[in-house]
């Protein structure tokens, strides 16, 4: 038999005092725990991720300007380009935007890993395509597919933007850009997954009888490994640093070097030191038509020859030293 931890008279007693309400029950059982409820707010990623690529304004600013000279020079008339807009979406609602046919360019931006996308909606793509055939650009009053000529149009279109996109980077990461593929149906388009979120661009590209916008979108995954070089805390040190680079050149020019020009060199026992007296003559294996070494700071850098030059002796620099380690 199970031992009685309690009396029956502690039990009545017990009970007698619940009845009473002279115990209260809440104290004897657990306490709950509270809990404070916090609203998450599902833009806060993206909020943080614009924060990282300060330097892509850098790179779309001259960007836009590149382009402007570009395809004014390749439509031959006055082309206006401008940043519409930038933001950080995911890659499923970026391709909902789209209808069918548009013009879509993917393309790698080596080293970086992946592909990145440029978007040319369809009523800019048949304007400009009519500009390249010397028309007036004016949009088509019903839109519909590219035929294969204007496929090919559009491909020349692609490379103008995607050349001046690369010329465009140098300002932050070189890179080389080369097109892996080409599309008109959204659906056909893979780069990364719905889900994944993508950063985007939009240029606003107008003329005298048309204007639409251009897309370039660029996935987060394929930014994160130089997202370091693109903060704004990178750019504030590059600057710092470019300040500092003109004022050190400044000051090493106005530095003072030692240059010494070798004209020989022999070896001697410490005998024959010892018995040198003056007026005595130390042979050189170099006579004076051979090249001379000379010395910047006790290292060697040039090979020269000695000469005078209005009646001061001189040394004439005709070649560079190369050290192992490229200096």
């Amino acid at each position: 038999m199970a031992e009685q931890i309690l009396s029956q008279e502690e039990i009545d007693a017990l009970l007698n005092a619940m009845d009473r309400g002279e115990v209260d029950l809440d104290e004897e059982g657990e306490k709950q725990e509270s809990y404070e409820v916090k609203t998450y707010d599902l833009t806060a990623q993206a909020l943080t991720l614009r924060d990282q690529f300060d330097a892509l304004d850098e790179v779309y600013d001259k960007f836009v300007n590149i382009l402007n000279s570009s395809l004014s020079s390749s439509l031959q008339r006055t082309i206006g380009v401008k940043l519409a807009s930038k933001e950080i979406v995911k890659f499923g609602e970026f391709l909902q935007a789209f209808a069918n046919p548009t013009g879509f360019a993917i393309y790698s931006m080596e080293p970086l890993i992946g592909s990145a996308l440029m978007a040319l909606e369809p009523k800019l793509g048949f304007s400009m395509i009519d500009c390249m055939f010397g028309g007036e650009g004016k949009p088509l009053p019903k839109i519909r597919e590219f035929t294969e000529i204007e496929k090919h149009m559009l491909g020349k279109i692609y490379q103008i933007v995607l050349h001046d996109l690369e010329l465009a980077w140098k300002v932050a990461y070189a890179v080389k850009i080369k097109i892996k593929k080409t599309e008109t149906k959204p659906e056909f388009v893979n780069l990364v997954g719905p889900s994944d979120l993508v950063l985007t661009f939009v240029f606003e590209i107008s003329g005298e009888q048309f204007n639409g916008n251009i897309h370039v979108c660029t996935p987060y995954l394929m930014l994160e490994p130089i997202k370091d070089r693109l903060s704004s805390r990178y750019l504030r040190e590059k600057d710092r640093a470019h300040v500092f680079r003109n004022q050190l050149t400044k000051l090493l020019k106005d530095t003072s070097l030692n240059l010494v020009a070798e004209l020989g060199r022999t070896t001697c026992s410490i005998r024959d030191i010892l018995e040198l007296e003056v007026g005595d003559v130390v042979k050189l294996p170099t006579g004076p038509k051979e090249p001379v070494l000379i010395n910047v700071e006790k290292v060697p850098k040039y090979i020269g020859m000695p000469g005078v030059i209005n009646g001061s002796r001189a040394v004439k620099i005709t070649g560079l030293i190369h050290n192992n380690d490229g200096e």
